[in-house]
């Protein structure tokens, strides 16, 4: 079987606009949602995530001939890849290299009056935000979009990793990006969802989550020779496309997602490997975090350390599964297990082992999982080499 290796990585987020810069944040603790009034959908101002875009526009002038061709989602996108190129030895303007775009709404901020007057209605399709992004970097092929709730940044790895194991690709870049609108976080507000406090995944007193936007790119690839001696290998994925509960909420006994860590353990987990440390879906809300505890148990797994990122950055949609699968992807380059946000009581029937500190620690392997509405369920598990 082909072997899937990652080659470079970069979170963009409010905490940064590298993984090392998000990684030396996660590590002092340092929490990036704030009390804002920006996208107002109720009295009650939400805790939300912003990347600065001032930051983004002087950032991006310095690699761009023309800033105003692109949206604010395309530009985090492209900023994101040309970090992660600048920290490989890749070329992807071959017919080797794939573009995976992960976004759940794309550039939906563009049915506003000034920017549709400015970009028109094309640019709302998630596959022309692809084609911009792909023609900017001068890729060859056809760009894929995943888009499937908030699986998609892990759905997107999972695909990229199958097509280069499959032999039919060598390399992979996978980006995921979204961004806040009044339209996402009234569609939030609208299920109830939002907490007006920072977010407190697997915590009693745990009321909702928090919105955040971002952007991470992963770069996968079949070639051991360009990467780093420290860049760990992708050994398994699972997923589990509907569990048949409900529209939005999960299963009440966790089984999309036990269904989705078993393929994992059954397929990748040969003789001396075990699971180190899960980077969870947690998004803080009541039904999803006692759905994890319960899959998690289920799978024999709610004595390994476990966090979820959203304490940090908010939950940033179809950006989350790339940079949470990044951040997990440090802990293990670096030994360390980063304290879960917001966590200070157990606030779900099971008894699984949520990370109370960050600390040093010997790992070899991270698995990462996401659930989304419709009852989706995936998760990836990166080793050391």
């Amino acid at each position: 079987m082909i072997p899937v290796y990652v080659a470079s990585d970069c979170i963009i987020t409010s905490l940064g606009f590298s993984s090392k810069e998000n990684f030396e944040h996660l590590k002092a603790g340092v929490i990036g949602l704030t009390k804002t009034g920006k996208i107002s959908v109720s009295s009650t101002p939400y805790y939300t995530s912003h990347i600065d875009f001032d930051l983004v526009e002087s950032r991006f002038k310095e690699i761009a001939q023309s800033s105003a061709a692109y949206t604010n989602l395309e530009k985090l996108a492209i900023l994101s890849i040309s970090e992660s190129l600048s920290l490989s030895n890749l070329n992807i303007k071959g017919e080797d290299t794939l573009l995976i775009l992960s976004t759940t709404k794309g550039n939906i901020d563009v049915m506003q009056n000034e920017l549709y007057t400015l970009f028109g209605k094309h640019r709302l399709y998630l596959w022309e935000s692809a084609r911009w992004i792909k023609d900017f970097f001068k890729m060859t092929n056809t760009p894929v979009v995943i888009s499937n709730a908030c699986i998609s940044g892990v759905l997107a790895i999972i695909l990229g990793s199958r097509m280069i194991r499959s032999g039919q690709i060598k390399n992979v870049v996978i980006t995921g990006v979204d961004i806040l609108s009044k339209f996402v976080v009234s569609g939030f507000h609208s299920f109830q969802a939002l907490s007006p406090n920072p977010c407190r995944p697997f915590d009693i007193s745990r009321d909702g989550l928090n919105l955040g936007e971002g952007c991470g790119t992963i770069i996968l690839t079949s070639d051991e020779k360009t990467i780093a001696d420290s860049n760990p290998i992708l050994i398994g994925e699972g997923y589990s496309g509907n569990d048949a509960n409900h529209i939005s909420g999960p299963s009440r006994t966790g089984e999309g997602l036990y269904l989705c860590i078993k393929q994992i353990v059954d397929n990748a987990l040969t003789t001396g490997k075990t699971i180190d440390y899960i980077s969870s879906h947690g998004t803080a809300t009541l039904y999803n975090d006692e759905m994890e505890s319960i899959a998690l148990t289920r799978a024999g797994l709610a004595h390994v350390p476990v966090n979820s990122y959203k304490g940090y950055w908010g939950h940033t949609l179809g950006a989350a599964g790339v940079i949470e699968s990044i951040a997990g992807i440090h802990s293990i380059k670096n030994n360390l297990l980063i304290q879960s946000a917001g966590y200070t009581k157990s606030g779900v029937s099971q008894a699984i082992n949520v990370i109370e500190k960050t600390e040093e620690k010997k790992l070899n392997t991270c698995l990462k999982i996401a659930s989304g509405f419709g009852g989706c369920n995936a998760g990836v598990l990166f080793h050391k080499r």
